[in-house]
This record gives C-alpha cells, sequence and structure tokens, in this order.
C-alpha cells in the first residue's frame, strides 16, 4: 500500500505560491505606479523652472518664483540665479513616495530681453539695503550676481 502522507504532502503548496505571486504583482505595481508619479513629477519641474526663466527674461522675476512654485510639486525648491544677460532657473523635488532615493531636478536658461535687463537690475521694492534677499543664497560680491542687486558690475 502507498504511503499516503507523500501523496498529500504538497498540500497548501498552490497557495502559498499564488501568495507569493500577489506579493510581487503588488509590489510591481508600486514600483511602476511611482515611476510613473516620478515622470510626471519631474515634467512638472521642467516646466516650472522653464516657465521661470520665461517670466525672468521678461523682467518679472518676483511674479516668476510665485509661478514656478505653483507650477512645479508641492514642497519644491526654486533657485534662480542671474549671470550677465542670462537667467538660469532650477526647480528641486524631493522624493517620490514609493521611491524614496530618489530626487527629481530641471533646469532651464534663458537670455534676458534688452528692456527687462535694466529692470532685473534695480534694487527690489522692499529691500532697504537694496541687495538680495537672505534666502536667494545669491553673492552680492561677485560682480555677476551684484548686477541683480544693483550694485557696480
Amino acid at each position: 500500500m502507498p504511503d499516503v502522507r507523500l501523496v498529500h504532502g504538497d498540500r497548501g503548496a498552490v497557495t502559498v505560491e499564488a501568495a507569493l505571486a500577489l506579493c510581487s504583482l503588488v509590489a510591481v505595481m508600486v514600483l511602476v505606479l511611482s515611476s510613473v508619479a516620478a515622470g510626471a513629477a519631474h515634467l512638472r519641474c521642467l516646466d516650472a523652472a522653464r516657465e521661470a526663466a520665461r517670466l525672468v527674461a521678461r523682467g518679472e522675476p518676483d511674479r516668476a518664483r510665485q509661478v514656478a512654485e505653483s507650477i512645479a510639486p508641492r514642497g519644491a525648491v526654486v533657485d534662480i540665479r542671474l549671470r550677465a544677460d542670462e537667467v538660469e532657473v532650477r526647480v528641486s523635488a524631493a522624493a517620490v513616495p514609493g521611491l524614496p532615493l530618489l530626487s527629481l531636478s530641471a533646469a532651464a536658461v534663458g537670455v534676458l530681453e534688452p528692456a527687462a535687463v535694466t529692470s532685473v537690475a534695480e534694487p527690489a521694492a522692499g529691500d532697504a539695503a537694496g541687495g538680495y534677499p537672505a534666502e536667494s543664497g545669491a553673492d552680492p560680491s561677485d560682480p555677476i550676481d551684484s548686477v541683480r542687486a544693483g550694485g557696480p558690475p
């Protein structure tokens, strides 16, 4: 007579395999959805940087930061730097849920229009010293950055 225990030794194996397959499928779906979200967030960073560079080039630097922050993903950092007649805008965002090691960044560069060079070079209205706001990260002693602050070129 055959041993009955050997015949029934595989009982529940299909259930375990199905559970592992479902867990793997869920993990793959989370990675796919997180990747799509990361792609969308990167496009938002790129759009924000491009729009801010365009606005600064037109001579509207204050509006540029506001618009870039509204377009960029929540919590993104907008960095606007002027060098001679060029503007560089970099937008950086934190990690996407599901992909914690991923950080997003996009940059755009534009050339200031002739009328914008003088309007951007004037000191900000609320700045008594005529320098940069503390959060801008610019160096007033740098001859290129001092143009925006209204200092000597």
